[in-house]
């Protein structure tokens, strides 16, 4: 399991009460009992914790635990990627 599954699995059990043999990457957020403004709130918290902007008109219960830590970990990458620049003196 990679970081940012952990933090979110992490996030699940202990903010919304998801208890953990119920989360598993092909599990649906509405399948946790999330709802939509669960949803929002869920991606919102991730924005903080992460830094990075997450498109939350996206969000839906319908995402999977997966495509959530995917999303997360696609702007991460993003983030963190080297800015190209055109030499020295430029």
């Amino acid at each position: 399991m990679n970081r940012v599954h952990s933090r979110l699995a992490s996030l699940l059990r202990n903010k919304f009460e998801v208890p953990a043999d119920r989360i598993v990457p092909t599990a649906t957020l509405g399948e946790l009992d999330l709802d939509s403004l669960a949803v929002v709130e869920l991606y919102v918290t991730l924005q903080e914790e992460w830094g990075i902007p997450l498109d939350d008109s996206g969000a839906s219960a319908e995402l999977t635990v997966a495509e959530v830590a995917r999303a997360v970990s696609e702007q991460l990458a993003l983030r963190d990627e080297p800015v190209p620049h055109d030499g020295p003196g430029r």
